[in-house]
């Protein structure tokens, strides 16, 4: 039997019945993709302007590290941290290399990586900076996503990610994103970390001013607090260079990684740092089961390779221009305000066209998947192998959308 859209709409239901509804997904249930394209279970293609929030950096079914990721599942999956596999130290030596760190601590979500560089953060504040017991502090960012942890949701200025969750974790203050005056007066002697993302993601792709990153460099160095990059989705591509710190030309003390790093195919992630700051931890005293497994190691470290070629980073350059400027022409036509970095934009819908969700329902009907976020704003993160003509022809589409 030939699927219809009315076995398609089935589908859907039947997860709608049996899941939890963490999530509001679009009705389309995808069963193949390639590259930059889906298709659902009817048969319908959907060009993919998503890219599982920057975790499909590379596309759909990469061959390369598809490969990698066959070989290594007939050879060895999982040993645990109880034991070292042929995978672990090639994985760590070059994530660390990519870095300029010196050590590398694999887990396996963002959100897992996050809550491990916080652990790190006040044990290094206790042990090396001689913050007294139990008064470490974390400055945090207004807007911010780090995932949706009970620690992590605490210092959320989200509702939905906040509200009906406490009571929370202290030792953690907001200060308003991109204001480095307010990032200097709230360090004090007890402050062991400035934790923020080079740019929102969740928040609708907000980049800070230009001196923001830099300054906020300058003040950890001067107060001697680490300065922790949540890079989880601005990093390993996604923004034209290697990391989002890169335009700034600012290197944190610890870079926090993940999404794009499993190449589409398995959760990883990690945190990197030189050896004055991940040493702090000793056996006992963090791990994970999954993190750092032979398969999640052979993926990594052919991701990468990849990011070695830098083939990835100038994609996203060059075709960040055909973003830009075609977003930019939207302006005024249905669309209030874009942001770009990179393969990477938010884009503000007016409201008088309808709520960033309803844009993404009449995208879908003409064949292309993105996602709203905050009401009115929609992301777009494209595989970064998309081709020029193909992002070309997913802007045709959101342009008919929105009028513009």
């Amino acid at each position: 039997m030939t699927p219809t859209e009315t076995d398609a709409r089935t589908e859907f239901q039947r997860a709608e019945e049996r899941t939890a509804h963490n999530y509001h997904p679009l009705p389309v249930v995808v069963q193949h993709a390639e590259g930059a394209w889906m298709t659902d279970v009817a048969g319908t293609r959907y060009l993919d302007l998503l890219a599982g929030y920057s975790a499909l950096n590379f596309g759909h079914g990469h061959p390369e590290l598809t490969r990698v990721a066959r070989e290594q599942l007939e050879q060895l999956t999982l040993t645990s941290r109880a034991f070292v596999h042929d995978r672990f130290a090639d994985f760590c030596a070059a994530l660390g290399d990519l870095c300029g760190k010196d050590l590398v601590l694999p887990m396996n979500t963002g959100a897992e990586a996050v809550e491990t560089a916080i652990k790190v953060a006040r044990k290094w504040g206790y042990e090396v900076k001689g913050v007294p017991p139990g008064r470490a502090k974390i400055l945090v960012m207004t807007g911010n996503f780090h995932g949706r942890t009970t620690t992590v949701v605490g210092f959320s200025d989200d509702p939905d990610a906040h509200n009906g969750f406490g009571p929370f974790t202290p030792g953690f203050q907001a200060v308003t994103y991109g204001d480095l005056a307010a990032v200097e007066a709230a360090i004090d002697e007890d402050t062991v970390a400035v934790l923020l993302e080079p740019i929102q993601g969740e928040g609708g792709v907000v980049i800070p001013p230009d001196d923001f990153l830099p300054g906020v460099r300058e003040l950890c160095t001067r107060h001697d607090v680490l300065m922790v990059a949540d890079e989880i989705q601005s990093g390993l591509g996604r923004t034209g260079r290697t990391f989002a710190c890169d335009h700034s030309d600012v290197v944190p003390d610890v870079y926090v990684l993940g999404k794009a790093l499993g190449g589409g195919i398995i959760p990883v992630s990690a945190v990197v740092a030189d050896r004055d700051v991940l040493s702090v931890l000793r056996p006992g005293q963090h791990g994970s089961t999954f993190g750092g497994n032979p398969l999640a190691c052979a993926v990594g470290a052919a991701v990468v390779q990849l990011l070695g070629t830098g083939e990835p980073q100038r994609r996203a350059t060059e075709l960040g221009v055909v973003l830009r400027e075609r977003l930019e022409a939207m302006v005024g036509h249905g669309v209030l305000d874009v942001r770009v970095r990179g393969l990477w934009a938010g884009v503000d819908i007016d409201p008088t066209v309808g709520t960033g969700r309803d844009v993404c329902e009449a995208l879908m009907a003409r064949g292309v998947l993105a996602k709203d976020t905050h009401g009115s704003t929609i992301r777009l993160a494209p595989p970064l192998v998309v081709s020029e003509e193909d992002l070309g022809w997913g802007l045709d589409q959101l342009a008919a959308v929105v009028g513009g």
